[in-house]
């Protein structure tokens, strides 16, 4: 089925009001015990925790995009749902990640968030939603149309006042060997290039960590690749690759190719690694650290 601009805004809608609503079913949980579970994953403990908040979060979301299901004959893929492989039959699916920072979120710590994208069957993603509760921020793109915050058009500035590169990754990149001689390749290209240092932020999930990095220009937020499944899943990018896309900002893989976001084989993304940087020097210098790693 072919979908027209006005589908897309209206399909947007539709993910930015099912969006609000897990929003808001988080913040009710934020003084109150929530159960905690464990369940198949990456190697990464942020990988392995759910809670409550998330099975109740995917279910309000799939409950509210279910009408669009039928009318514009669209699959779902959501992270705590089995992949039923309908993505790769359906023109369009729905990719959510109900509650993305959720090792963040029962740590009572900001980066949590809701994502909500829809991909074409051929990988491309051509909206994105994502909520961040805590701050009352609703971020969202439209591929053609552009990306907003909070209903305001939103485009790539770099701030004078911000005088460090911003290096936004998740905690699993700490824990490797080599991040130390990441960290410091970073910091020199920085202060080769005129700015002061580095900053990082590595406190959130995959896509607050993304949102984090695209607010503090020039930045970039990167997972490498590696053998091992992980590395994050088709929900943790799907979202915030549209909005980088639509602000003008880079994304691809560790070659420079586009990213997959319909994979047959895996919903993991480690194979290829993954690269958002919000211009083509800083894209260069993360592909250089690849080589670093192996």
């Amino acid at each position: 089925m072919n979908l027209s601009k006005d589908d897309l805004i209206q399909l947007a809608r539709i993910a930015e009001e099912a969006a609000h609503k897990a929003g808001q079913l988080i913040n009710s949980f934020s003084n109150t015990e929530f159960k905690i579970f464990h369940k198949k994953g990456g190697h990464s403990l942020a990988s392995k925790v759910v809670t409550e908040v998330d099975y109740r979060c995917e279910s309000l979301i799939l409950e509210h995009l279910k009408e669009s299901l039928e009318k514009y004959d669209l699959a779902v893929l959501s992270e705590e749902q089995e992949d039923d492989k309908q993505r790769l039959n359906k023109d369009h699916f729905w990719c959510i990640d109900p509650l993305d920072g959720t090792l963040a979120f029962t740590e009572s710590k900001p980066g949590y968030a809701v994502s909500i994208a829809l991909v074409s069957k051929d990988g491309r993603p051509l909206i994105g939603v994502i909520y961040d509760p805590l701050k009352n921020m609703l971020y969202s793109a439209i591929k053609g149309n552009g990306a907003f915050r909070n209903g305001s058009r939103w485009s790539l500035s770099h701030s004078p006042e911000i005088t460090t590169l911003t290096l936004a990754c998740d905690k699993s990149l700490l824990a490797r060997q080599e991040f130390n001689d990441l960290r410091n390749t970073l910091n020199n290209w920085a202060v080769n290039s005129g700015f002061t240092g580095l900053t990082e932020i590595h406190h959130g999930g995959a896509v607050m960590n993304a949102c984090w990095a695209l607010e503090n220009t020039p930045a970039c937020y990167f997972k490498l690749p590696k053998p091992e499944n992980g590395g994050g899943s088709l929900w943790d990018f799907a979202a915030t690759a549209c909005l980088y896309l639509e602000v003008g900002a880079t994304v691809c893989d560790f070659k420079g190719q586009d990213l997959d976001f319909n994979r047959a084989g895996s919903t993991f993304m480690n194979h290829r690694g993954i690269i958002f940087a919000s211009d083509n020097n800083m894209l260069a210098i993360i592909q250089s650290l690849q080589t670093m790693d192996s």
